[in-house]
């Protein structure tokens, strides 16, 4: 096979493993009982595709290959462990009857095998990677790495870490499961609910990145946003009664819409309000209203991510920043205050208020947040503060807080957007410059 071909057919294989290898993990995982060894079992097939596929080329169905390679290799570790441990015996006894007597589980393994049942499967994948016996880092990393199929090179880059230290965090996390011997299960009904918890949250956690990365050079990262949008999707079609669950999936279709209006040709941030809507994915607003419409009919109206879904569909629905509905996203931060209480949530409200009943009545909101210390080093309490002060006409002060807010952010393009907003007010202080309170801009 050619340079090219062989080329082209590696490519091949990354695209079927980043869509085929947690069905791999996950199935390969029920089997042997540990995810550290179903992902090194599935990296085996992952070699074994990459040695023969470009002298034989891909197969009709890659994916059954990988899995039916990966689940050879799996009952192959089992019987050799088998043989190891009754070494005693004559190696030359039936292996049927070995199987039986020197490993109880075997047979269970063997059933495990041979059952196709992906989804449950999946799900099992899920709770583990995401377990609260992990740190967050922890759950993040392996979550992308066994759920996402991203290269730990790929994790390091987007989260603006050192390789090593994202390979750090998988191998610990991998001896954490084992030590704590965290059983490769979907929880008991009681504790399914703070596990589920565990999992929106990395999730979450993962699209929020994406959405507006911490650090470096980018405002965004889309294709984490991606992954995350499509682990959400996934986690629906697994539990489609969990009403937070589409809840979660509805806020992220309907915030992932505004992806391609958010930064202009230069890659620059565009804010909410100077955004052209037109851009605005409309089959992604379609399917998170959807979500949402589930979310409700499951009853989960009042869930966190329901209601932070219900937010994003009033900018969705408006046509323009003056047509959006700012009493009731007042109202429904008032409700999100009652069952996710947070400094950022009445942050957030704050700027609510101030777009439904002035920047003086949003500014008295945050001057109650100044002496937070959950927002000491959270640069969007600076800046809405300068943004309200702005609009009141107190340059000097709006000034002085949109500069501290560009100190305290480790993103090149937030700096940029917050020193451009200081300089629209003037290169003097005048006598209203004191000092300044902490609000926060919304992205």
């Amino acid at each position: 096979m050619t340079g090219t071909a062989t080329s082209a057919t590696h490519r091949a294989i990354e695209a079927v493993w980043r869509i085929e290898s947690a069905k791999v993990i996950a199935h390969v995982a029920r089997v042997v009982r540990d995810v550290g060894l179903a992902e090194e079992i599935a990296q085996d097939a992952l070699v074994a595709a990459l040695e023969r596929w470009p002298e034989t080329g891909v197969p009709d169905n890659p994916g059954a290959w990988l899995m039916t390679t990966a689940k050879n290799r799996a009952l192959d570790r089992l019987r050799l462990a088998a043989l190891h441990a009754r070494k005693h015996e004559e190696l030359g006894a039936d292996l049927d009857a070995l199987e039986a007597h020197v490993v109880p589980d075997f047979v269970d393994a063997l059933d495990a095998a041979r059952e196709d049942d992906i989804g449950d499967d999946l799900l099992r994948l899920v709770f583990t990677a995401c377990h609260p016996v992990l740190s967050t880092d922890a759950r993040v990393a392996l979550t992308l790495r066994l759920l996402g199929g991203l290269t730990t090179d790929e994790i390091a880059r987007a989260f603006l870490v050192a390789e090593p230290t994202i390979a750090q965090r998988i191998v610990r996390a991998k001896r954490t499961l084992s030590a704590a011997k965290v059983p490769f299960e979907v929880p008991r009904a009681e504790a399914r609910a703070l596990r589920l918890e565990s999992v929106l949250e990395v999730i979450y956690l993962v699209f929020n990145e994406g959405y507006s990365a911490t650090a470096g050079d980018d405002w965004m990262r889309p294709a984490l946003c991606e992954e995350a949008l499509r682990l959400g999707r996934v986690l629906a079609q697994l539990m489609p009664e969990a009403s937070e669950v589409h809840g979660l999936v509805a806020l992220m279709e309907i915030q992932a819409s505004r992806l391609h209006a958010r930064v202009d040709a230069q890659g620059r941030p565009v804010l909410l309000a100077d955004q052209d809507r037109s851009r605005w994915d409309t089959l992604l607003i379609r399917r998170g209203l959807a979500a949402l419409e589930r979310a409700e009919t499951l009853g989960g109206a009042l869930g966190p991510y329901a209601l932070q879904a219900a937010l994003a569909a009033c900018h969705a629905r408006a046509r323009t920043v003056e047509e959006t509905d700012w009493p009731q996203i007042v109202a429904l931060y008032d409700a999100l205050a009652q069952v996710a209480p947070s400094p950022v949530v009445e942050l957030n409200r704050a700027v609510a208020v101030s777009m439904a009943f002035g920047p003086a009545a949003g500014l008295e909101i945050v001057e109650q947040l100044a002496d937070n210390p959950a927002l000491a080093s959270y640069p969007w309490l600076p800046a809405a503060q300068g943004d309200l002060l702005a609009k009141l006409g107190r340059r000097g002060e709006a000034r002085a807080a949109f500069e501290r807010a560009a100190a305290m952010t480790r993103n090149r393009r937030d700096q940029e957007v917050l020193l451009a907003r200081a300089a629209e007010m003037g290169t003097e202080l005048g006598a209203d410059a004191g000092a300044p309170s902490e609000a926060k801009k919304p992205r």
